[in-house]
C-alpha cells in the first residue's frame, strides 16, 4: 500500500510539472506570436512621398490645382506642381519625360503625338463656349454667325443685334487645346482671324472683361462668376447637362497622359483624381463635369456615340 501511494504521489508530481511547462511553452509561442505581426506592420507601414511635376492644358489646370492641394494636405510628404502652358505644351513634355503627367484637352493623336507610349487617364469632362464683354448685348448666337465673327466677316457687334461696338477676337495659341477644340467644334474647322493671343485662359478671361467688344472662348471652370457673358450656341445654353446629353457639342475629355504606367506618387494621385471625393465634390464645384455623368462619348476622331 505505502509503495502505491508513493508511486502515486511521483506519478501526480510528473503530470505537474509536464502540465507547467506546457503552459510555459504555451505562454512563449503566444508572446512571439503576438510579437510578430506588429513587427511586420511597422515593417510594411510606408508613409506616401516624393515630388510630382505637371503641366499642360489651362482649362483643367484650377481642378488639377485644387485636387493637388487636397492631396498633399494629406499626403504632408509629397510635393506637386501643376503648371500650364497649353495642351501641346503637356503632350510634349511628358512624352519626354520631363514631367510626370502632361494634362490635355485632346487626344494625343489629335495633336499628332505619337501615343503609342503613353497612357491616357479621363480624369474629367469640360466643355467649353465663346465668352463676351457683358457690356457686348448678346447671350445667345447662331453657330454661322459665330464662324463669321471668329473668320472676321461680321466686326460689328450691331450686325447681331448688340451695341454698336468694334469686335475685338482674343484667341489662345496653336499650343491651346481649348483653341484647337473651339475651332474644331465651334468653328467647324474654320481658321481664327487675327486678334489678341494670349497663353492663359486666366489672361483671356481678364482681357474680355477689360475691352470693349471683346470676345474669346474660356472652359465652363472659368465661367463661375459674371465678370464675362457665356454664350449660347443655336439657343443651347452652355450647361453640364447639356454636355452630358449631347446637345452642347462643344466639350471635350481632361486628359492627365504619363510616359508608361505612372510612378508611385503619380498613380496615387490620379487614383485620388478618379474618387468619388473628388469627383463628387471638386470637379463639380470646379465647372467639370464627372466622366461617369456623360451620356454620350467621344473617340479620337471626333465621332460622338451614345453610352
Amino acid at each position: 500500500m505505502k509503495s502505491f501511494k508513493k508511486l502515486s504521489l511521483v506519478t501526480i508530481l510528473a503530470a505537474f510539472m509536464v502540465i507547467m511547462a506546457a503552459c510555459g511553452g504555451g505562454t512563449s509561442k503566444e508572446s512571439n506570436q503576438s510579437n510578430q505581426p506588429a513587427k511586420n506592420d511597422a515593417t510594411n507601414t510606408k508613409e506616401l512621398s516624393g515630388s510630382l511635376v505637371i503641366s499642360g492644358s489651362t482649362a483643367l489646370q484650377p481642378l488639377a490645382s485644387a485636387a493637388a492641394e487636397e492631396f498633399m494636405n494629406k499626403n504632408s510628404k509629397v510635393s506637386i506642381q501643376v503648371n500650364g502652358g497649353g495642351s501641346g505644351t503637356g503632350l510634349s513634355q511628358v512624352a519626354q519625360g520631363a514631367v510626370q503627367i502632361g494634362n490635355s484637352d485632346l487626344f494625343a493623336e489629335e495633336k499628332g503625338v505619337d501615343a503609342s507610349q503613353l497612357v491616357d487617364h479621363q480624369v474629367a469632362v469640360v466643355g467649353i463656349t465663346a465668352a463676351v464683354n457683358p457690356k457686348v448685348g448678346i447671350k445667345d448666337i447662331k453657330k454661322a454667325d459665330l464662324i463669321k465673327v471668329f473668320t472676321g466677316k461680321i466686326t460689328n457687334w450691331k450686325e447681331l443685334g448688340g451695341a454698336d461696338q468694334k469686335i475685338t477676337l482674343v484667341n489662345r495659341p496653336d499650343s491651346s487645346g481649348t483653341r484647337a477644340v473651339f475651332n474644331k467644334l465651334a468653328l467647324d474647322g474654320a481658321t481664327p482671324a487675327e486678334g489678341v493671343t494670349e497663353d492663359a485662359s486666366n489672361t483671356v478671361k481678364k482681357i474680355i472683361n477689360e475691352t470693349p467688344g471683346a470676345i474669346g472662348y474660356l472652359a465652363f471652370s472659368y465661367l463661375t462668376d459674371n465678370t464675362v457673358t457665356a454664350l449660347s450656341i443655336d439657343g443651347v445654353a452652355p450647361t453640364s447637362e447639356n454636355v452630358t446629353t449631347g446637345k452642347f457639342p462643344v466639350w471635350a475629355y481632361e486628359h492627365a497622359y504619363t510616359k508608361g504606367e505612372p510612378n508611385e506618387v503619380a498613380k496615387a494621385f490620379l487614383d485620388y483624381m478618379m474618387s468619388d471625393e473628388v469627383q463628387t465634390n471638386i470637379v463639380t464645384k470646379q465647372g467639370y463635369i464627372p466622366v461617369t455623368q456623360m451620356k454620350v462619348q467621344r473617340d479620337a476622331k471626333g465621332n460622338v456615340t451614345n453610352k
